[in-house]
């Protein structure tokens, strides 16, 4: 109707249409058709698609009026910014204070431009009230209470009396605002603890993100339905693997485990590999109340020193992980494999499975790496020698078809038991991790094949070409780093950003430039259509490996299973109504737990670096504004050196250069330059760090002082 509705306003040029000549138009007759039409005209309208003059009562496509339909931003300072539909492509329009009318942060509002030549406007009209939860900090002044949001785009909410819920100044509260005739209040709905309880800073973040770290009562119940162990009953239409050599590789402290593999040599030129998922959607049943609650998780959410896991502990380390010596029920993919690293046959079947050991990443890279074999691996090491070469010749074939590694480090965060850090590591990529990915992406693979070969609906894990734009912003720059990229723009293909980050590798700017990279390049998101993941280099990939964290996953698990058993009119036409949706709340579920991740480290690292004030650090420029520059520590902390403590000049942001320049000396300050710094000040409540500029000159000075 959607698609109708825009081909009929567009079609009928400089023509303004209501609601009841659209019905006419179109054709639609009664009632319930006529009210399905009016709210996909609202719906139209709060995208930004048509506008609805309240005047005329007449819909005109938004492209042929003055007006925009955004979200809307406001920053501290008083003035804001509408975000338009991103399917127009267009840059943001700014608004000053004065032109706000009464919006306020995530308004969707509709705003009439108003300067000739810039992108400005001002608001006409709130078309819908941003309703969104808040966390935040509640505090008293002179007799009234307050809420003090953790998004610094939010204004205080005030909080009548009868509103608190038993909260106290002090209390980190969730708080839902609401409209009472002209005034913007805020009700508590939920005390999350007091600011300066253990963990209360982490479970800030978890709410903000709507994540949820308990479960409702139904669902509990629901779970204590099913049992602990696998029935006997439950063995009969699987393929028993009990006694093969099956086991797991998984971090030191992993408590949830999808996968286990196994291998065999079938020939001189074939491998045979076994990865075996856990068989989640046995127990959790379509559309029952642990599937829809884990359909608004979406994921696992793993965090500094807790998991707010997607489903219930008891299946999720219980009947559903893979826990050595203990019979569970798995789908296993189990493929051959020639010498050059393609598929040549494959079967998908439901299993029985009993681990026979649980390792760990530490002790298979002492195997595979220093020959060095643990007690109790003895009875697995020719297998795991095996594993290895095949995964060799599994990265061989990837990286020829143009698989994109990307050497980021990522940090893990040590902390004691009061969840104060003290210890930031780098995740090391060894040959164990190395392993397991090489395997899971040919299982995702072949399955993602498989789902793609019976020509039924899918969902896929995808991945778009490069924006272009970007990709020229950044090869711009690189040749004015010195770096001489010769490719075209229009045909940028992976083996072009492979040999590009090739030159980047050992470099100090290594990190910084293949960040730069990853920014030219779309978000990897789930969808019901499949148009491949580029930097994987695959025409045909999903996600099939990891059900007990990941929900898109465990709908793949059902859709292999009801396919191979009852392929059918009905099955089909249940998930093509499905998918979608699915793929949208996973992608957007997904993103939110990057963001909650990537929060929770940002202020834990702030927190760590309270106690490392006057140290001196290596780093390099990763961002450069008009009021400082970012730099990134090897550890992967991220401060801001001011521009107006550099002193000694005037500096001047390019941002066509991403560098500040001195007016007076030239002297600059570029994106992926390496400086030295020293902390000045770091603050946990902002997750804030601040770095001054050390002078080379003074810098031996400085180590000298601080040895003594």
């Amino acid at each position: 109707m959607e698609e109708q509705i825009l081909k009929l306003l567009r079609d009928k040029k400089n023509t303004s249409l209501t609601s009841i000549e659209i019905n006419d138009f179109l054709g639609f007759k009664g009632i319930g058709e006529y009210a399905e039409l009016e709210k996909v005209l609202d719906k139209l309208c709060q995208e930004g698609k048509i506008y609805y003059s309240e005047k005329k009562k007449r819909y005109t496509p938004i492209e042929n009026t003055n007006f925009k339909t955004g979200k809307l931003i406001v920053n501290p300072k008083g003035y804001g910014f509408v975000i338009l539909n991103p399917e127009f492509n267009e840059e943001d329009i700014y608004i000053s204070g004065t032109n706000l009318l009464d919006g306020r942060n995530n308004d969707t509002v509709v705003v009439e431009l108003t300067g000739k030549n810039s992108r400005e406007g001002r608001i006409i009209r709130i078309l819908k009230r941003d309703d969104s939860i808040l966390v935040g900090l509640l505090y008293e002044e002179k007799g009234l209470y307050f809420v003090k949001p953790d998004k610094g785009e939010y204004k205080d909410l005030p909080i009548p009396k009868e509103s608190l819920k038993g909260a106290v100044p002090g209390h980190k509260v969730l708080v839902k605002p609401n409209n009472i005739g002209k005034e913007y209040v805020g009700e508590i709905i939920k005390i999350i603890g007091h600011k300066n309880d253990v963990g209360v800073d982490i479970l800030s973040f978890v709410y903000q993100y709507e994540f949820d770290p308990t479960f409702s009562d139904e669902v509990i119940s629901a779970v204590e339905s099913i049992p602990s162990e696998v029935l006997e009953s439950e063995y009969a239409d699987r393929e028993d693997l009990r006694n093969e050599t099956i086991f797991t590789i998984d971090g030191d402290d992993t408590k949830d485990i999808d996968d286990a593999i196994s291998i065999k040599k079938l020939s001189n030129d074939v491998y045979e590999l076994g990865v075996h998922i856990a068989d989640v959607s046995h127990y959790v049943k379509k559309d029952e109340i642990i599937d829809k609650d884990a359909y608004e998780r979406g994921t696992s959410v793993y965090l500094v020193d807790r998991v707010i896991p997607m489903l219930p502990h008891k299946l999720s380390n219980g009947i559903c992980s893979l826990n050595p010596n203990v019979d569970r029920l798995a789908l296993s993919c189990v493929m051959n494999i020639n010498s050059k690293g393609y598929v040549i046959k494959y079967k998908i079947f439901k299993s029985v499975i009993k681990s026979k050991k649980q390792m760990t990443y530490t002790c298979v890279n002492d195997i595979l790496e220093n020959n060095k074999v643990p007690e109790g691996y003895e009875p697995f090491v020719n297998d795991l020698k095996l594993m290895n070469e095949l995964s060799n010749i599994l990265r061989k074939k990837m990286v020829n078809h143009g698989y994109l590694e990307f050497d980021r480090p990522e940090a893990k965060i040590l902390v004691d038991d009061a969840c104060h850090p003290t210890e930031i590591k780098l995740r090391e990529q060894r040959t164990g991790e190395k392993l397991i990915e090489n395997f899971m992406i040919a299982a995702n693979e072949t399955v993602a094949g498989y789902i793609e070969d019976m020509k039924v609906p899918g969902i896929y894990r995808v991945h778009d070409k490069p924006n272009k734009e970007k990709l020229e912003i950044f090869l711009k720059f690189l040749n004015r780093k010195g770096y001489n990229i010769k490719a075209d723009i229009n045909k940028f293909k992976n083996t072009d950003y492979q040999r590009m980050l090739k030159l980047f590798k050992g470099k100090p700017e290594e990190v910084i430039l293949s960040t730069f990279a990853i920014q030219t390049m779309s978000k990897a998101k789930y969808s019901d259509v499949n148009i491949g993941h580029y930097g994987i280099a695959s025409k045909r990939y999903a996600h099939f490996t990891s059900p007990i964290r990941r929900y898109p996953d465990l709908t793949l698990h059902r859709l292999v299973k009801e396919y191979t058993e009852h392929n059918n009119s009905k099955t089909v036409s249940y998930w093509q109504s499905r998918l979608f949706d699915i793929s949208i709340q996973s992608s957007k579920k997904e993103q939110d737990a990057i963001d909650c991740e990537r929060d929770v480290e940002k202020m834990k690292k702030a927190e760590y670096m309270e106690s490392h004030i006057g140290e001196i650090y290596h780093g390099v420029i990763s961002g450069v504004t008009d009021f400082g520059f970012f730099v990134e520590l090897d550890n992967t902390v991220e401060g801001l050196v001011r521009l107006d403590s550099l002193g000694g000049d005037y500096y001047v942001y390019n941002r066509d250069l991403s560098a500040i320049t001195g007016k007076n000396s030239k002297r600059m300050y570029m994106y992926g330059d390496s400086v030295t710094v020293e902390v000045i000040a770091a603050n946990k409540e902002t997750s804030q760090v601040d770095f001054n500029l050390v002078k080379e000159d003074n810098y031996a000075k400085k180590e000298k002082e601080i040895e003594n």
